[in-house]
């Protein structure tokens, strides 16, 4: 394991790091000296190493901190608190989520045993979060990791290995379509009812917020379908000047799936047509070939530019509680 120091932080590597463009992806930061390091001594390093931080995350793509004295939701809310970055609604995100404490709230709570596909966080609506901070409270006792990859090289494999579909896909995006009982379901991984996804027990607010969003809705006897779409599945990242793979075009084909929702349904092209499952199962090969799988310790915080990474769930043994926040 190498090390760089910086101040109070120390740079260092794990061999389950892969290297892209000479960048360790994800960066990994730990305190230079454990013993001296409180949680308030880690928000004020923050704060004040906040542009050496960032500048890691821009480079990399994620960062995880590793070995720091956050133990509860309330630590990890304090250390997502000095960051200083506005928080998101989770308005519109399909996956069931409780609030825990301030900012923070669970992971997707779907059931152990359900992979959750790689996806950049809420790509399916057009107001979605710039950055992601995962928390792990409790380690799995097997598996459960959170793996990353970088979602301009999805971008590159796909258009160099399937070069008619990703135009396709560029000329007329995505279109998502979702059916939500009124309350959540926590054994469906997509199990989020209307009510708590537009935050409103209120039918004629949940459309004024979906119009918002660009969604159209559909009442029926015991729910609602959502259709969002055409979106584009690939964006333009600014501040790096690529493109990206910017969707969740394999997650609803292989993982939006309960009594309400057929996956093969769940996203077409955006002029209707379904897409090719062939080539939607090679990218999710692609995608499993080029992540990086960190297991959690406790006290982890992964910090990812939702712009940059897509991640993904493994499944697990519980006991498992990663928490999240969303920032815009």
């Amino acid at each position: 394991m190498s090390v760089k120091m910086v101040d109070a932080l120390m740079v260092i590597q794990l061999p389950y790091q892969k290297i892209f463009n000479g960048n360790n992806f994800p960066s990994i930061l730990s305190p230079k000296l454990y013993d001296q390091f409180n949680l308030f001594k880690f928000t004020q390093t923050i704060r004040e190493q906040k542009l050496y931080i960032e500048s890691l995350v821009n480079s990399s793509g994620a960062l995880l901190l590793r070995g720091f004295p956050v133990k509860t939701a309330s630590d990890f809310n304090q250390v997502v608190e000095a960051f200083g970055y506005e928080e998101l609604p989770y308005v519109g995100g399909a996956a069931p989520r409780t609030n825990v404490v301030g900012r923070v709230f669970t992971a997707n709570e779907s059931p152990p045993d359900q992979k959750i596909p790689f996806h950049h966080e809420m790509a399916q609506v057009p107001e979605f979060p710039s950055k992601l901070f995962f928390f792990c409270e409790e380690e799995p006792r097997i598996g459960g990791e959170t793996p990353i990859v970088l979602s301009h090289v999805i971008y590159d494999k796909m258009k160099e290995r399937f070069p008619d579909f990703v135009e396709k896909l560029e000329t007329h995006g995505l279109i998502y379509t979702r059916v939500l009982g009124a309350g959540d379901d926590p054994s469906s991984p997509i199990g989020r009812g209307w009510q708590s996804t537009f935050l409103t027990k209120d039918k004629s607010i949940a459309e004024e917020r979906a119009a918002r969003l660009g969604m159209k809705l559909e009442w029926t006897e015991d729910g609602v379908k959502t259709i969002m779409g055409p979106i584009p599945a690939i964006k333009y990242d600014k501040t790096r000047g690529r493109k990206v793979w910017f969707n969740s075009m394999v997650a609803a084909y292989t993982g939006w799936k309960d009594d309400r929702n057929d996956p093969v349904k769940a996203v077409t092209y955006g002029d209707g047509t379904p897409l090719p499952a062939d080539i939607i199962y090679k990218c999710l090969e692609l995608l499993d070939e080029e992540c990086v799988a960190i297991p959690w310790q406790k006290g982890d915080i992964l910090l990812i530019d939702n712009w940059a990474v897509l991640h993904s769930r493994r499944p697990f043994d519980p006991p498992r509680r990663v928490l999240a926040s969303l920032c815009k």
